[in-house]
């Protein structure tokens, strides 16, 4: 049986959903587990979408395999049929599987692995949410040079990236969070939020995720 469960962060109006297959690690996890509470399942990846504009969450934990709809084509049409959608953390058995990427290559912001403990869970959870830096990068480096390819290079080409704004997307890459990178580069947060929503614009990526794939898949920066 498919499951997804959709959360909530409790004190912030912040909701989040996840969607994955048998006792996953949201279910696993409990109802209710350090501010983030479940608050809807269902049975399959077609029954997502009117679940998540019934509740409006902010992240939906998406198992990649499903019957009728899995992750990949549930991720695309929660993007592309929801207003204002929710950030889409995939759950997987295996971080090096090709349905992982081709999920975050559809949109989704990032992955995690069934066998998660309960504290993973939710630090999953909360950085997806707050988008302000990557989950797991290395897997995502170790995807990209394995399932990645070269016909980004164009697109990288034409963003016209500045110095700074290259630089502020490498230090992403290495999983960085906004804070992070504005220590490494001695500037302000702020100053760090701009140039990362500029590499975001030219790129047009949807978040710090899809913009990361694009650096690997272009060569901008080397998986090794």
């Amino acid at each position: 049986m498919a499951a997804a469960a959709v959360c909530g962060a409790s004190g912030r109006g912040r909701r989040s959903s996840a969607a994955g297959r048998g006792r996953g690690p949201t279910r696993g996890s409990g109802g209710c587990t350090s501010n983030i509470e479940v608050v809807g399942e269902a049975a399959d990846g077609a029954a997502v979408i009117p679940l998540v504009r019934q509740l409006r969450p902010d992240v939906v934990a998406m198992d990649v395999r499903m019957p009728l709809l899995d992750g990949i084509e549930a991720t695309r049409a929660v993007l592309r049929s929801v207003s204002e959608p929710p950030k889409i953390l995939v759950i997987t058995t295996f971080e090096n599987d090709e349905y992982v990427y081709g999920a975050l290559r559809a949109g989704a912001d990032g992955f995690l692995l069934k066998r998660s403990r309960p504290a993973e869970i939710v630090n999953a959870v909360r950085l997806v949410a707050e988008g302000d830096s990557l989950l797991f990068p290395a897997a995502v480096r170790r995807l990209a040079a394995e399932y990645g390819n070269t016909s980004a290079r164009e697109a990288m080409d034409r963003a016209a990236l500045t110095e700074r704004e290259a630089d502020v997307l490498r230090l992403m890459t290495r999983g960085l969070s906004n804070a992070e990178i504005a220590e490494r580069l001695v500037v302000g947060t702020e100053t760090v939020k701009s140039h990362v929503s500029a590499v975001l614009a030219k790129l047009g990526a949807r978040d710090r995720t899809q913009a990361v794939i694009a650096a690997y898949e272009s060569g901008f920066v080397s998986p090794g």
